[in-house]
């Protein structure tokens, strides 16, 4: 028999809004502190420099500003988890867009600054019923928050890889809905019961076909952090890479998770 159908996974949106704010904060904090040396190295996204970068991580908050400005669709046609495979399709035209702005943009420090302060005003008096016209179909501005702690820990993490020292902090609020909607992300393209997916102090969900468990310790767990999980879901690091430093934990014989890895590019 098929799992039972769970109830998505909620958040608190006034928490949610305070990540957002609070990770893209710790963004610009080390923006301030880069040299145009540093601002020019690559990254591991392949053709990107560091500042294109940092350009990209400010379209995560000003993209809903640009939304809202939008006409509300009438009614919601999208869920969340609808929005990974959806930003997959559209890669090369918000490559584009990262270049574009880049060289718009030379302050990068005052252009971050100008979305910081649009942001804030711009969501103050918004419900998060509102609904926004996304790339995935119309989602509310509670869920589409959550997609935007992905974007900016999945950056930072990107921007700590690039500038050696660099070490931006991440906010504890948005670190766990990022982790969380990987893993629920996890548990939607490969449903089932058979395997246990940890990731504390955040997340842990049940994914694969095969024979559920019904007490005790599952016969399939794999077990991570946070950061190594996104790494994994986002394909920064591979499967056999993370076992093999022992950055990852697998037991059972559904417990190798690459074949579905990444979720998100």
């Amino acid at each position: 028999m098929p799992p039972a159908r769970k109830r998505p996974r909620t958040y608190d949106p006034a928490k949610i809004r305070a990540a957002v704010l609070a990770q893209f904060g710790h963004v610009r904090d080390a923006v301030r502190t880069l040299t145009p040396e540093q601002l020019a190295l690559p990254t591991r996204l392949g053709h990107w420099t560091v500042r294109e970068l940092v350009a990209h991580t400010g379209m995560a908050p000003a993209a809903v500003v640009r939304l809202l400005d939008e006409p509300e669709p009438a009614r919601q046609d999208a869920a969340l988890l609808d929005w990974l495979p959806a930003i997959a399709d559209a890669a090369d035209d918000i490559a584009d867009t990262a270049r574009l702005r880049a060289e718009q943009h030379t302050d990068l420090d005052s252009h971050l600054a100008d979305i910081e302060r649009e942001f804030t005003a711009r969501i103050a008096d918004e419900p998060g019923s509102r609904l926004l016209p996304t790339s995935a179909g119309a989602l509310t501005l509670a869920d589409y928050l959550v997609t935007r702690t992905v974007e900016l820990v999945v950056h930072t993490d990107d921007l700590n890889a690039a500038v050696p020292g660099l070490d931006i902090p991440y906010d504890r609020q948005a670190l766990a809905a990022c982790t969380r909607l990987l893993a629920d992300a996890l548990a939607a393209k490969a449903p089932g019961g058979s395997t246990e997916v940890r990731i504390p102090p955040y997340a842990v969900v049940q994914c694969v076909e095969g024979p559920r468990h019904t007490r005790g310790t599952p016969p399939n767990v794999v077990e991570t952090d946070p950061l190594t999980w996104i790494r994994l879901a986002t394909g920064r690091v591979e499967w056999k890479h993370a076992v093999h430093d022992a950055k990852v934990s697998a037991s059972g014989e559904r417990a190798d998770l690459g074949p579905l890895l990444p979720l998100l590019r």
